[in-house]
């Protein structure tokens, strides 16, 4: 990973920071992404007091704002000459029915419609490197999962669980979409489960305790960035550093295609 740029969102704590590190300590230039200025010098300096010879910047935005998603594509745009990899972290669960500073439903907004518009917005960036990367952390969830066009913000019958699972569906869907719009670039899209970790999402939103180590929830997504065993692979899904097959949902083109369609109207992409 030397000489390489990453950008990891949501990588204050949790899997996104133990992703952070490790790939620093790789040798890539990691980008590390906090919701605040606060938390985001909090996180860069444990990472460096972990990995003093490693490189890490910071990008600053709440992804609940479409408004500060476009702050930070400009940010790294204006940075940067080269994005290699893109990693789609960031994630929520709340537990009571919130909407974003664009009035979407939480969950959507932040889970999907952010990293969607993030990832548009930095594609000129990104197709520079033909060798690029753009990983999407979606969930086991997806399989669960329906996309409710008819009532996409859930303004009836609210659920955490029935949110969620339709936001990991959504990344499933874009992951899918993205690799067949990108592929005469050589950049490559995947999605991935990272696994049962007791983060502050599992814990607070599921309410329950995982099983697998920061380091484990973080491998997949690592290996998806980094490893020369899947350089050209893309639109697939994978779990525990090997390919798995996603629900047959999410491989409906007309579904990937109208996602896309809805998620740019409402991001104000077109």
């Amino acid at each position: 990973m030397h000489g390489k740029t990453v950008l990891v969102t949501g990588s204050s704590d949790g899997i996104g920071r133990q992703t952070a590190l490790e790939l620093a300590q790789m040798g890539a230039r990691v980008i590390v992404h906090a919701r605040s200025q606060a938390r985001g010098e909090q996180a860069l300096a444990g990472l460096q007091a972990l990995a003093p010879a490693a490189s890490f910047d910071l990008v600053v935005g709440d992804l609940a704002s479409l408004a500060e998603v476009r702050t930070i594509a400009d940010a790294v745009i204006s940075r940067y000459e080269r994005l290699d990899v893109l990693i789609n972290n960031a994630g929520i669960k709340p537990t009571t029915r919130q909407v974003s500073a664009d009035g979407y439903e939480l969950t959507l907004a932040v889970n999907h419609l952010a990293h969607f518009l993030l990832t548009n917005l930095l594609l000129p960036l990104i197709t520079r490197t033909p060798t690029a990367r753009v990983v999407t952390v979606s969930s086991v969830s997806h399989t669960r999962g329906s996309i409710f066009f008819d009532d996409l913000q859930i303004t009836q019958g609210w659920d955490s669980y029935k949110a969620y699972a339709q936001s990991k569906l959504a990344n499933a869907l874009f992951a899918f979409e993205l690799a067949r719009r990108v592929l005469p670039t050589g950049v490559t899209s995947n999605a991935l489960h990272p696994g049962v970790v007791s983060t502050k999402l599992l814990v607070e939103g599921f309410g329950s305790q995982g099983s697998d180590s920061l380091s484990a929830g973080a491998a997949t997504s690592i290996y998806l960035a980094s490893s020369p065993d899947v350089a050209g692979v893309t639109g697939r899904y994978f779990q525990e550093r090997s390919e798995h097959e996603s629900a047959p949902i999410s491989h409906d083109v007309g579904l990937q295609a109208q996602l896309w369609t809805v998620s740019a109207q409402l991001t104000g992409l077109v």
